[in-house]
């Protein structure tokens, strides 16, 4: 028994040594920078990581970044042993073919994007040589959207481990000034407040977080991973002109137009609400609270109606209702007994709203129709594009039409057709315990109308985004960009509808200042109004999209797609395509889809058309490049031939993220290696007792009684054999000394 104890504890200490190793602490992010230079509205964000491999063996080092659902990666580099890799930016269906031969051939390529509630994940690995370091550079570039009179620019921090030199950046240039900077967000927290330092001089300001390690390990939430959260940038500008604000750069325009001191115009608003079997239960009661909480902001002079239903169609009353307090007192009695049962008539439910509307509808108003619902038409007109046809010609382009989707059952690319056809737009509404403050959220944007109809005009321009808006309401901004094409006949014309039907019309001569200097921190962005132009462009492209067919549709996906890899925007269209050093596993890229599913191995889908291949060079190595692992701050900054080199794993992680290598970590492999152990220990535990056996027999014995594993012919051969099967049917042959 002791042989088979000693036997055991070996085989186990050896298995244990043959494992990788896979441990977190054989690596060091000794580097985490996130740099965000903010101009005129358009953020441009770069993650460096710098990781160091500290170990005598080879490591997989994992990275894992998130970014904003909103951005477009534009950029990643990853730097190993000299060499640096850069992703490329391809039509999908050519990754695709790229991604299949890959497969063909053995590789493995993978696609992890997981869409949150405002982030998205991307992960990513690499095999780094022992004492050997890897960079990771990851740029994301988006156009921050004004919402209740702030703009808000999201930084998420997770490297993973404490990190001795973590930074975080943030630079905001604003030609007409900033008059507000706030800094939120849970890694502004009372533990870390000291770690945040802003400042703010006219058109600039600067937010810097430097935490120290032991703050990354001591803060509430912190630990042996060090931070894991979000910073939010919250700022707004000086409006001093009605007319808004027109920044040129680069023969390329961008107009703000937001103005103040409009009288709000009063709404007719109507809240269709599911109350299908699907709602029963939490998601039922947070809508009833935040209806309740809702209808208790209606002004006096608003008219309101409440439709529910599920087969059937059930409005609380056939017409308008002045949103007196006698009205609203009523109103939320019937609210707070509307109870879930039967299935989805969405079609029958949204037309009668519309007809209630159109019916009661009160001049010099602004009406507003808002669907709330959880599933797929289950009852009455089920064929969604029949559905959207009805409801368009329904409305007629008379207002808009806002889908909210609860959940992630509901057909949201249906919601969002429907919705952006009758100029609204659709929004998911997560089932988390905040959804009532969710759907509260979303109706205070869209809650005090400032115009209609609005309509701008531009002269000595071309290439102009979206000209035409339904409404601007209070606290929002509408954005145009363009190409100038004759700066001395450059004019601009708003007109919109205010309150009691009045014409508003704003007409302007403005000519862009050329000579803005742009801050020391846009060096390398000067073509950054380009950019925006692009990245408004191809978001407007993509939205026209879904809602045509045939040739349009081709044409349109055409113009997006080649915006897209001239500005190497990782978009529905596109992607990236990352190839690694030799011998390992190419990935690639995608931009996720609302409504996709977190997926860790999941092959690109329909419609992801793009790629990007990571071709190396060779970069000068200087003196540094054997350095231990202790000297890798002298790493910090360093230039090969004047030109700042970042070695970074951030954008890599992203890619790798959206491609995932199977690590399985170091629990697969200690229960694997607990296994082999197990399986070894019973096959000499039943070697030993058959030798055993075999050897107390004395020749003799009455063969009638032997084990069937001992031929009886061979009992006095002098050599013996012992035939086991395995699992597999395969024999194994243990001759005894």
């Amino acid at each position: 028994m002791s042989t088979l104890v000693a036997s055991l504890i070996f085989i186990f200490l050896q298995v244990a040594e043959s494992q990788p190793h896979k441990q977190r602490g054989d690596w060091d992010v000794y580097s985490f920078h996130v740099n965000s230079t903010v101009t005129s509205r358009y953020a441009i964000t770069v993650i460096t990581s710098r990781v160091a491999n500290g170990h005598e063996n080879s490591t997989e080092i994992n990275f894992h970044v998130k970014i904003p659902k909103t951005a477009f990666i534009s950029k990643f580099r990853m730097t190993i042993n000299g060499r640096i890799y850069n992703g490329v930016v391809k039509p999908k269906e050519e990754a695709r073919q790229q991604y299949n031969t890959a497969v063909s051939r053995g590789q493995s390529g993978g696609l992890v994007s997981a869409v949150g509630r405002t982030l998205e994940d991307f992960k990513t690995s690499v095999s780094v040589a022992a004492y050997s370091k890897v960079t990771f550079e990851l740029t994301y570039e988006e156009l921050l959207q004004r919402r209740l009179g702030k703009y808000e620019l999201l930084i998420n921090a997770q490297p993973g481990q404490p990190v001795k030199d973590f930074k975080i950046d943030v630079n905001l240039y604003e030609k007409p000034g900033i008059n507000v900077l706030k800094v939120e967000g849970s890694l502004a927290s009372k533990d870390l407040a000291n770690a945040i330092t802003k400042s703010h001089v006219d058109k600039e300001a600067w937010v810097k977080f430097y935490p120290t390690q032991d703050q990354q390990i001591t803060c509430d939430g912190c630990g042996e991973n060090g931070l894991s959260g979000d910073l939010k940038i919250i700022f707004d500008v000086e409006r001093p002109h009605s007319k808004g604000e027109i920044l040129e750069y680069g023969g390329f325009f961008v107009h703000y137009f937001a103005p103040t001191g409009l009288p709000r115009i009063p709404k007719n608003v109507v809240f269709i609400i599911d109350r299908s079997g699907s709602m029963h239960g939490k998601k039922m009661a947070q809508t009833r609270t935040a209806l309740l909480k809702i209808l208790g902001d209606l002004d006096g002079d608003d008219h309101f109606g409440l439709i529910c239903f599920d087969d059937q169609i059930s409005p609380w009353k056939r017409e308008l209702l002045r949103a007196t307090q006698r009205n609203l007192d009523k109103a939320k009695e019937f609210v707070r007994i509307i109870k879930d049962q039967g299935g989805t008539d969405i079609n029958a439910a949204v037309l009668e709203g519309v007809k209630m509307i159109k019916k009661y509808h009160k001049e010099g108003s602004a009406s507003i129709l808002v669907l709330l619902t959880d599933g797929d038409p289950t009852s009455g007109e089920t064929r969604p594009e029949r559905i959207q046809s009805n409801v368009r010609e329904a409305i007629g382009k008379r207002f808009p039409l806002y889908c909210l989707g609860f959940g992630f059952d509901v057909n949201f690319e249906f919601l969002q057709k429907m919705a952006q056809e009758n100029s609204g737009v659709a929004r998911r509404i997560y089932e988390d315990s905040d959804a009532a403050l969710q759907l509260k959220g979303f109706y205070e944007e869209v809650a005090v109308p400032l115009l209609t109809s609005v309509q701008m005009n531009y002269s000595g321009a071309a290439n102009l985004t979206q000209t035409s808006f339904s409404y601007y309401y209070n606290g929002s901004e509408i954005v145009v960009a363009g190409q100038i094409t004759d700066i001395n006949d450059f004019s601009t014309e708003v007109i919109g509808i205010s309150t009691n039907s009045k014409v508003y019309k704003m007409d302007s001569d403005i000519v862009p200042a050329e000579d803005d200097k742009l801050p020391a921190e846009m060096s390398g962005f000067e073509d950054f109004l380009q950019r925006l132009w692009a990245y408004l462009t191809v978001k407007q492209l993509l939205e026209k999209e879904l809602m045509l067919n045939g040739e349009e549709k081709e044409a349109l996906r055409k113009e997006a797609l080649n915006i897209s890899i001239k500005h190497s925007f990782v978009t529905p269209l596109t992607s990236m395509v990352v190839t690694k050093p030799e011998g390992e596993d190419s990935q690639v890229a995608n931009k996720p889809k609302e409504g996709d599913k977190s997926s860790a191995d999941v092959a690109p889908r329909s419609g992801y058309s793009g790629r990007v291949a990571m071709a190396p060079y060779d970069v000068p190595v200087d003196d540094y490049e054997g350095l231990p692992v202790d000297d890798y701050e002298g790493l910090l900054g360093a230039n090969y031939k004047g030109r700042r080199v970042y070695h970074d794993m951030s954008l890599e992680e992203d890619i790798a993220m959206m491609y995932p290598v199977q690590d399985r970590g170091p629990l697969f492999y200690g229960l694997l290696g607990s296994g082999v152990c197990l399986v070894l220990g019973i096959l000499a535990a039943a070697i030993v007792w058959f030798k055993r056996r075999k050897h107390t027999r004395p020749p003799h014995a009455d063969q009638s009684k032997n084990s069937p594993f001992i031929d009886p012919v061979s009992c006095k051969d002098a050599v013996e054999s012992v035939a086991l099967m395995d699992k597999s049917g395969e024999e194994l042959k243990v001759l005894p000394s």
